[in-house]
């Protein structure tokens, strides 16, 4: 049957730095059975985004975290929005330099995923968060 159906995918991050969501994600579409299509997760939030990226070598995850510090510091005295704490405004920015959507190809009900690739939600803030992500597939469900 071809079609398309919605979710919500709560993830509950432990402060800055990247959590791994493609287990839950691929749960998720073993629950709707979804077959083959295009499935897109969103985050309904601007100081966290999303993101691919490696998932064997967690240095690379640090790397990247890191990288970003560099590029973008916490330092209050750069930024005019500084109300919601010295991170805040560092997150929107880095949110705003990464993906707050991604579009995944999906065949035999399984993200189609490079061997080292993962999906994460990168969390900007310094402080544990919950991430809501909308998730939305268009295809095929319950067998081809």
């Amino acid at each position: 049957m071809i079609g398309q159906k919605s979710g919500t995918l709560t993830v509950e991050t432990p402060g800055r730095g990247m959590t791994d969501i493609t287990g839950e994600i691929t749960r998720w579409l073993q629950d709707v059975g979804f077959e083959e299509g295009i499935l897109t997760v969103f985050i309904q939030h601007s100081s966290a985004s999303l993101t691919i990226q490696e998932n064997a070598d967690p240095d690379v995850q640090y790397d990247l975290d890191d990288f970003l510090g560099r590029v973008v510091p916490d330092t209050p005295s750069l930024y005019r929005h500084t109300a919601e704490g010295a991170d805040d405004m560092p997150a929107h920015i880095r949110s705003a330099l990464t993906d707050v959507s991604l579009s995944i190809p999906v065949l035999d009900g399984r993200m189609r995923l490079g061997t080292w690739q993962g999906v994460y939600v990168f969390e900007h803030r310094t402080s544990p968060h919950r991430r809501k992500l909308a998730l939305h597939v268009m295809g095929t469900f319950g067998g081809l």
